[in-house]
């Protein structure tokens, strides 16, 4: 990763008026950070040096990192299934390893879930909490990785439509961490896979250098 981009991005991040202003550059406060698929690990790394170095003195911010595919296990696990499963994700392990013919029927279930508006809402109050758990330092920014993990049960166009709901523009910045490529309004998972228009987000830079 170019170190000139990593230091554009966190100039960018730490600019007092980009923090402050509700809408950033656009109407929207999704913004896009591309990255090349094969820079999966140092891209983690990075996201974690940003939180680091942002919470410190002269910012004070305290960023909000979500792995959205370790966030939906987590959502799984705690999801009861009739009297017998306490963890839905269990019954579904369960379930497919029994039978390789369940796994249609699984990756259906999982779509399904991915896509439910419980779970959009399980990622709002996710946010929030973090927010208002937050006393001494400010957070407006929310980093969200994890597409590639979580694909194709939830598309980067799925996941920000569905999220307009209960967006707050004026609360927060979110970044999503992309493995793929622009391709106009729409991005391409993994450099093969197109996803639909992102009409609402922001490419901010392109990590892919």
């Amino acid at each position: 990763m170019s170190e000139v981009v990593v230091d554009k991005l966190y100039d960018r991040l730490c600019k007092p008026d980009f923090q402050d202003t509700p809408h950033g550059d656009l109407f929207y406060n999704y913004f896009i950070v591309p990255y090349d698929p094969a820079k999966e690990y140092e891209t983690r790394e990075r996201i974690q040096w940003y939180r680091d170095n942002l919470i410190r003195p002269n910012n004070y911010v305290n960023a909000l990192h979500i792995d959205i595919f370790e966030e939906f296990c987590n959502y799984l696990d705690n999801k009861p299934f009739g009297k017998k499963y306490p963890s839905y994700l269990k019954y579904l392990i369960e379930k497919e390893s029994k039978d390789q013919e369940n796994s249609e029927g699984v990756a259906r279930s999982l779509t399904q879930q991915a896509q439910s508006d419980t779970f959009i809402q399980y990622i709002r109050d996710r946010i929030v909490a973090h927010k208002e758990a937050e006393t001494e330092n400010k957070t407006p920014y929310v980093f969200i990785s994890g597409f590639g993990n979580i694909y194709p049960y939830l598309r980067l166009s799925t996941f920000l439509n569905k999220y307009e709901e209960y967006n707050q523009t004026h609360a927060y910045k979110i970044f999503v961490f992309y493995p793929g490529e622009p391709d106009g309004n729409s991005y391409k998972l993994f450099d093969r896979f197109a996803d639909q228009h992102v009409y609402r987000a922001a490419l901010i830079l392109d990590f892919r250098n």
